[in-house]
């Protein structure tokens, strides 16, 4: 049998797949560790901790401790040397990084009881999982209802990729002074506002379903922009209801990977006809098969699940190419491409081709 290009002995391969038998069960192991304080323990003691102390520090069972340390040292979270347990790099980033944190919180909170039901999903094309929160379509429409820690946490996940972004992509924004902006799922607002800081002439309309945008427009009206903000409520499947025109730029970002690709064409030509004639169409997007490093594809490729399970069941973290097929079916082509944006973004700017 051909194996590619894949040069692991048998005996590694056997043990890498073990590490995928057991990984949903390591994962809890790894939470606990983070959450009852065992890391941070064992992080502030320098020379070495042992299990006693441990326990005596959180006022747990000896047991409890070892099983969950025994689990860390096969992660190699933790090493023992002398019967003291010290924190290697792996677990100072799994206790640490904030990038680290984001993803375990959103794995933890808003993936890990749904994601049972992926196989289901990948059936019937519907996001199945989402049923272990409640009624809904898809998880947007539930955004607003559901608790507040899981709440949290997709909100953390959703906005700290973005957030690193926004300093970079504002000068590129704004190089040609655009005097309306329209921001389609903008969400919580937090891009319309951070432009509406940056220009003082500019003006935004934010586009989205009612629950995400009375958000929004509380947001902007605490930071005092109502006179240069428009909220407008609408529901984005629905294609036949056009967005409102007038707009030098439509800005979306981190919004067409919520959809699927019949879903994501007909999105894109509603927002190229909301452009005035020489405006520009703006996708803020992490592309898989774009990333610098392992890891961040790694972390795309869980995330398309994701969708897959408890989003709506039809959409993914695309591919670079996938998106520059849907540019062109919508009638736009693309005029400037930004890579390497924040900390994995592509920023595609396009204009109508039939202007």
């Amino acid at each position: 049998m051909d194996y590619g290009n894949d040069e692991k002995s048998a005996v590694q391969a056997r043990a890498d797949a073990q590490k995928i038998a057991f990984g949903p069960i390591m994962f809890q192991a790894a939470q606990s560790l983070r959450s009852l304080g065992i890391l941070e323990n064992i992080q502030d003691n320098e020379n070495g901790i042992t299990l006693e102390e441990i326990a005596n520090n959180l006022h747990l069972s000896v047991y409890g401790i070892k099983v969950l340390i025994e689990a860390g040292l096969s992660m190699e979270l933790v090493y023992e040397k002398e019967d003291s347990f010290f924190l290697t790099k792996t677990g100072w980033f799994l206790l640490n990084d904030e990038l680290t944190s984001v993803n375990m919180n959103f794995t933890h909170d808003v993936n890990y009881l749904g994601m049972f039901s992926l196989e289901e999903s990948v059936k019937s094309g519907k996001p199945e999982g989402l049923k272990v929160f409640g009624k809904w379509d898809t998880i947007y429409e539930a955004l607003a209802e559901l608790p507040p820690t899981i709440r949290k946490s997709w909100f953390d996940f959703d906005h700290f990729y973005s957030d690193v972004a926004f300093p970079e992509i504002l000068p590129i924004i704004f190089k040609f002074n655009p005097k309306n902006i329209l921001d389609v799922g903008g969400n919580t607002g937090k891009f319309s506002l951070k432009c509406l800081e940056t220009n003082s002439t500019v003006n935004m309309t934010v586009l989205d379903l009612p629950g995400q945008l009375n958000e929004a427009i509380q947001n902007i009206q605490a930071a005092g922009y109502t006179n240069r903000f428009t909220g407008h409520p609408l529901n984005l499947l629905d294609h036949s209801i056009p967005f409102p025109e007038g707009y030098d730029i439509v800005w979306m970002s981190q919004f067409l990977d919520c959809f699927s690709k019949a879903d994501v064409v007909e999105l894109l030509k509603r927002g190229k006809k909301a452009l005035n004639q020489n405006g520009t169409l703006n996708i803020l997007e992490t592309y898989w098969d774009k990333q610098k490093f392992d890891g961040s594809t790694y972390s795309l490729h869980a995330t398309s699940l994701y969708f897959t399970a408890l989003a709506n069941g039809c959409s993914q973290m695309y591919h670079y190419n996938d998106m520059l097929e849907m540019i062109d079916q919508a009638g736009l082509m693309v005029v400037e491409v930004h890579e390497n944006i924040g900390i994995s973004h592509t920023l595609i700017s396009c204009q109508n081709k039939h202007p």
